[in-house]
C-alpha cells in the first residue's frame, strides 16, 4: 500500500485545536444570534410603542387604518424574531444536534411554520398598506365612507389566518419541515426533492412573496404619482398632502427593506420548486390568471 493512499493518524493537538476552534465558532455564533435578537426586539418594541400612541391619537381620521395595519406588521416581525431567534439560540447553543434534543421533529416543524408565517405576513401586510394608501390618495371620498377602522381589523385578522394556513399547509399534508443544509433552520424540502408536493409548497411560497412585493410596488407607483401630480395641480389641502406624503415614505422604505431581505431567497426558492418540474409552472399560472 503506498503512503498517499494510507490514512494519516490525527495528532491530539490537531484534534484539540479543531475543538477548540468549533467551540469559539458555536460562542460566536450564539453571540450575534442574542445581539441580532435583541436587537429586532428592542427596535420593534418602540416601534409598537410608538405606533400604538399615534393610533390613539389619529383614531377618528383616515390615518387611523394605515396606523393599524403597521401595527400588525410590526407586532408580526416582533414575534418573528422572539420565536425564530430564540430557537436559532437554542440551536447554536445546543451545537446543532438535532437529533438528541429533537428526534419528534416538534421543534423544528415549529421553527418552520414561524419561518413561513414571520416570512409571508409582513408582506401581506405591507401589501395591504400599500393598498389602503393607493385608494386613499387616489379615491379618498370610497376610503372615508367604505374603509373604517372596523373593516381594517378584518383584512388584517384575514391575512393573518391565511398566513398560519400557508404556514401549516405542510403539517396538513403529512409532510414535515426539513432541516437545512446548514443545520441552523428549518424550513421546506429544498434538497433532492423529487415529489410534486414539495415543490407545489416552494412554488406557492415564492409565489405569494413575489406577488406581495409586486403589489406593494404597483401600488406604490400609483400612489406616488398621483401626489406628484396633486402637488403641481393644486396648492391646497397641504396638511392631507404632508400625511399621505408621510405614509408613502413609510411605504416605501417597508418595501425597499422587503425587497432586499427577501427577494433573492424568493427567487432562488422559486427557481428550485420550477427547475425540478416544469409541470408546476401550470399551476402557478393558473392562479395568475384568477387573480
Amino acid at each position: 500500500m503506498s503512503m498517499n493512499s494510507s490514512k494519516q493518524p490525527v495528532s491530539p493537538v490537531a484534534g484539540l485545536i479543531a475543538n477548540t476552534t468549533c467551540q469559539t465558532e458555536n460562542r460566536l455564533s450564539v453571540f450575534f444570534s442574542i445581539i441580532f435578537m435583541t436587537v429586532g426586539i428592542l427596535s420593534n418594541s418602540l416601534a409598537i410603542a410608538i405606533l400604538m400612541k399615534a393610533y390613539q391619537r389619529f383614531r377618528q381620521k383616515s390615518k387611523a387604518s394605515f396606523l393599524l395595519l403597521a401595527s400588525g406588521l410590526v407586532i408580526t416581525d416582533f414575534f418573528g424574531h422572539l420565536i425564530n431567534g430564540g430557537i436559532a439560540v437554542f440551536v447554536y447553543a445546543s451545537d446543532k444536534d438535532w437529533i438528541r434534543f429533537d428526534q419528534s421533529n416538534i421543534l423544528c416543524s415549529i421553527f418552520g411554520i414561524s419561518m413561513v408565517f414571520s416570512g409571508l405576513c409582513p408582506l401581506f401586510l405591507g401589501s395591504a398598506m400599500a393598498i389602503e394608501r393607493c385608494i386613499g390618495v387616489t379615491n379618498p371620498i370610497f376610503h372615508s365612507t367604505k374603509i373604517t377602522s372596523k373593516h381594517v381589523k378584518m383584512i388584517l385578522s384575514g391575512v393573518c389566518m391565511f398566513a398560519v394556513f400557508v404556514a401549516v399547509l405542510p403539517i396538513l399534508g403529512h409532510r414535515d419541515y426539513q432541516i437545512q443544509a446548514s443545520r441552523t433552520w428549518c424550513f421546506y424540502n429544498t434538497e433532492h426533492i423529487e415529489d410534486w408536493e414539495d415543490r407545489f409548497y416552494l412554488l406557492f411560497f415564492s409565489f405569494l412573496g413575489l406577488l406581495a412585493l409586486g403589489v406593494s410596488f404597483s401600488c406604490n407607483a400609483v400612489t406616488g404619482v398621483t401626489l406628484l401630480r396633486v402637488k403641481f395641480r393644486s396648492q391646497q389641502h397641504r396638511q392631507g398632502r404632508s400625511h399621505h406624503l408621510e405614509m408613502i415614505i413609510q411605504l416605501l422604505a417597508i418595501m425597499c427593506v422587503s425587497c432586499v431581505c427577501w427577494s433573492p431567497f424568493l427567487v432562488r426558492s422559486y427557481r428550485v420548486g420550477a427547475f425540478c418540474s416544469r409541470g408546476c409552472m401550470c399551476v402557478c399560472v393558473c392562479v395568475c390568471v384568477c387573480v
